[in-house]
């Protein structure tokens, strides 16, 4: 420990710099060498944070709340003692704001497909720490590896869809390094076109029936009118 003061170690306390809102962390601060007292000073950015004179070996340790985003750092660590009284620094030190998911989107271009045709979908979670991982089902059963994005942007799947059964039910899950919060999208299903066209067909022609009803009766009309009349006469 005696001797030329060395640049103080920064790091955290147990090891670990992924954090969660609210979390109180410890951060600790050596120097292998030095001419005992040490004065130990921890600065966030350029901002004073706290204060720790060591007359032995022992680290010193700081004790903070993770209270807002700004509070993840950047953290250095500056050592002093007699010998050197300018101090020396350390290593800058960052946290890991995790941010839980939020419930991500399942979506495609088109809801309406034909047979045989090919069609996308994409997943995409607006909030929540990166990187984020998502995963594509097709009712309970997984359609696709996990794809891990370290981007905010969606992940994306192809898909043909080669008969009704392949319309759906699509589900998507998103999850992060904030523990236990993975979450599902609400279901996606594709409609057939030629299951939108047979029940279109269907009431064209009764339209058209009814129409026909009607235009025939309105043109029996004269003839069931003119013999009564004749007849009254």
């Amino acid at each position: 420990f005696p001797g030329m003061l060395s640049n103080p170690k920064l790091g955290a306390v147990p090891r670990g710099l992924n954090v969660v809102m609210k979390q109180n962390v410890t951060i600790s601060c050596s120097s292998a060498s030095g001419s005992p007292p040490i004065r130990y000073t921890l600065f966030k950015d350029s901002q004073q944070v706290s204060s720790l004179n060591r007359s032995d070996s022992d680290p010193a340790l700081f004790t903070l709340t993770i209270s807002s985003a700004s509070d993840v750092g950047p953290y250095k660590c500056k050592a002093e003692d007699n010998t050197f009284p300018d101090g020396k620094y350390s290593n800058s030190l960052n946290f890991t704001l995790l941010e839980p998911i939020s419930k991500p989107v399942l979506s495609s271009p088109t809801s309406h497909t034909r047979k045989g045709q090919n069609v996308t979908l994409s997943c995409f979670s607006e909030n929540g720490s990166l990187p984020i991982t998502y995963q594509f089902f097709k009712g309970n059963r997984s359609i696709s590896p996990q794809k891990t994005m370290h981007k905010r942007e969606a992940a994306v799947i192809f898909l043909s869809v080669n008969s009704s059964a392949d319309s759906g039910t699509y589900k998507c899950k998103a999850n992060n390094s904030f523990p236990n919060r993975a979450k599902y999208s609400y279901s996606f299903n594709f409609t057939l076109e030629e299951e939108r066209s047979h029940s279109q067909a269907l009431l064209i022609s009764l339209g058209l029936i009814l129409l026909l009803l009607i235009i025939g009766f309105a043109l029996a009309i004269p003839f069931l009118i003119i013999p009564s009349y004749k007849a009254s006469e």
